[in-house]
């Protein structure tokens, strides 16, 4: 099973609008995963706006890539499981009902990102992804955050219609 695609771009386009992952979002961070091996890895430059003090990033930067590279993983990882082609129907799309982030040191502004996932828990409507976030310095990336995602299956009725209704979207996944 051959993926030529990031993970996010296999989401469905009536659930591609996340600011944090969704292609079809032209204001978004449009992050992309991949596989490496069993690992997901998930690269990101932070624009100087994403500061929080002077040459550091701010932390809800650090907790959105996290959320949606393991939400991204938890996907794929399903796919994998299921022993199907990204993208094929019945789709795996995946919210996050659980984020927790350990900020391990200041992540300096200026390296590019690098987030490292892995799935640790895979069940049929659940996925918990373990993540660690680097900063690629030149001297060698620098772990500067971990996180756990559980990850559930989003309902096909949280979907709008063509209307715009979300008419089944009090149900909980």
């Amino acid at each position: 099973m051959s993926q030529p695609h990031a993970f996010q771009h296999y989401y469905p386009e009536d659930s591609s609008h996340c600011y944090g992952c969704g292609r079809l979002n032209p204001k978004g961070y449009h992050i992309q995963s991949f596989w490496d091996g069993d690992k997901a890895v998930c690269r990101f430059k932070p624009e100087p706006y994403h500061t929080a003090i002077p040459g550091y990033v701010y932390g809800g930067l650090i907790a959105a890539l996290i959320d949606c590279h393991s939400t991204g993983t938890a996907a794929a990882s399903a796919y994998r499981q299921a022993k199907r082609e990204m993208g094929s129907e019945p789709s795996f799309r995946f919210v996050t009902a659980s984020l927790h982030v350990d900020y391990l040191l200041p992540t300096p502004l200026g390296p590019e990102l690098s987030i490292e996932a892995t799935a640790v828990e895979i069940k049929e409507r659940k996925v918990v992804v373990e993540s660690t976030l680097f900063a690629l310095e030149p001297q060698g990336p620098i772990t500067c955050a971990r996180g756990k995602v559980v990850a559930v299956r989003m309902p096909d009725n949280w979907i709008p219609d063509s209307e715009g209704s979300n008419e089944g979207t009090k149900e909980t996944p």
